[in-house]
């Protein structure tokens, strides 16, 4: 039976949209009407959302998104702070927002207006529940778009007024990120390209790890001849060939291994290396990795995981890049390690972050990280160039 992973795009791959409004605006309703499904709770009560929700669709003309329906943010109280926290971390991974209001008042939609814009999330403005309205509310739209400086359109969730113009404004605010290719021009239609994929514990038997069935299926939709092999293989893999391929791609663990082997002619690369230029910024992962040069046993690192998987035996994150770093500036290194969304607020006590590819996170996700180390002084690189840096073969990775 094929793996899941090749029937579905994952979640990480998906245009993140997030509702945003006050409690009762309707924005749970509005996820339905956009959905065709009863995907979010609805009701009278206020504060029904409470924790985000998030929902993999695929809608026409946006493709596969995820859609995060997310607390009021007028919630009040303890409570109601924390859930309003919890909708403002949404923004980090959101691509495109909708503030949704019954145009009641605009204080609030106008304060996370400006969020979102010094978060550099594309937004629209909905009038939720034009049905109720007597009369065509086009001086309450003009008020609205003024105010939060986007387009406004109404409409009504419960008879499907508006909803169409708004999947096509959401559309055009698709950021071109969305469009990018996984291997950019390092491979094209026709090119043989080998990929190298060790079975160790951390790819269980039975399916591939998300780097590896994601490059692959760029790949496909490039037209490339693309070859497997694990690194056992390499020899009798390209002795099978009767040209060499134009690209191979390996996993970052064995860079060393398999860049000796290699045809001349032949670009390298890796998963990682491909992650960090689809996912992150490449050239900001490659400078900050000259600090690998400059720590000492005084020095901190901080590792981070987009997963949250149980760690095997021999883990990249928490075992081999930490006795890289440790055999090449001393034990006394320090090393913090963190999984998940959990990430310090303040990265400043740090010489340096190494972050996974982020194959579990969404572009706007992993830029908001990078963005946080830019902005806090701190070098952020990650794992794929972290291994090329330390064994001596970072310059002769192609990049994306």
């Amino acid at each position: 039976m094929v793996d899941n992973a090749f029937n579905r795009a994952p979640q990480s791959e998906r245009l993140h949209i997030a509702l945003f409004g006050r409690r009762n605006a309707g924005k749970s309703s509005l996820i339905n009407a956009l959905t065709g499904q009863q995907v979010a709770l609805v009701s009278d009560v206020p504060g029904t959302t409470t924790d985000p929700v998030m929902k993999s669709m695929e809608i026409l003309p946006l493709g596969p998104c995820v859609l995060i329906d997310t607390a009021g943010f007028d919630d009040s109280g303890k409570v109601g702070d924390l859930r309003t926290e919890r909708t403002r971390e949404v923004i980090k991974q959101t691509d495109i927002a909708i503030i949704v209001t019954d145009g009641t008042s605009l204080d609030d939609e106008a304060s996370w207006a400006v969020s979102l814009k010094q978060a550099n999330v594309p937004f629209v403005a909905v009038l939720n529940k034009v049905d109720l309205m007597n009369e065509a509310p086009t001086t309450l739209l003009a008020d609205i778009a003024k105010r939060l400086g986007c387009d406004a359109i109404p409409v009504s969730a419960i008879n499907g007024t508006g909803l169409d113009l708004l999947r096509n404004t959401l559309a055009g605010l698709m950021p071109e990120s969305e469009k990018q290719s996984l291997t950019g021009n390092l491979a094209q239609a026709g090119d043989t390209v080998l990929l190298v994929m060790p079975q160790d514990p951390q790819a269980p038997k039975g399916r591939l790890i998300l780097p590896q069935v994601q490059t692959l299926r760029d790949l496909m939709d490039k037209r490339c001849i693309a070859i497997c092999c694990t690194t056992e293989d390499i020899d009798s893999t390209l002795a099978a060939l009767k040209e060499p391929p134009r690209l191979i791609i390996t996993d970052s663990q064995v860079f060393d291994i398999v860049e000796k082997k290699r045809p001349e002619g032949c670009l390298l690369t890796s998963f990682s290396v491909l992650m960090a230029a689809h996912k992150g910024d490449i050239r900001f992962f490659i400078r900050s990795a000259m600090a690998i040069d400059r720590l000492n046993e005084q020095s901190r690192v901080l590792i981070a995981e987009a997963c949250t998987h149980a760690p095997l035996a021999e883990d990249i994150g928490r075992v081999k890049i930490p006795r890289l770093l440790r055999q090449r500036v001393g034990d006394g290194l320090g090393i913090d390690i963190v999984a998940g969304k959990d990430f310090p607020k303040d990265v400043t006590g740090y010489d340096l972050v190494i972050h996974c590819g982020g194959c579990m996170f969404n572009s706007k996700f992993m830029l908001s990280r990078v963005m946080q180390c830019r902005r806090q002084g701190t070098p952020m690189t990650n794992y794929g160039i972290t291994i090329a840096h330390i064994k001596g073969i970072l310059g002769k990775v192609s990049l994306p």
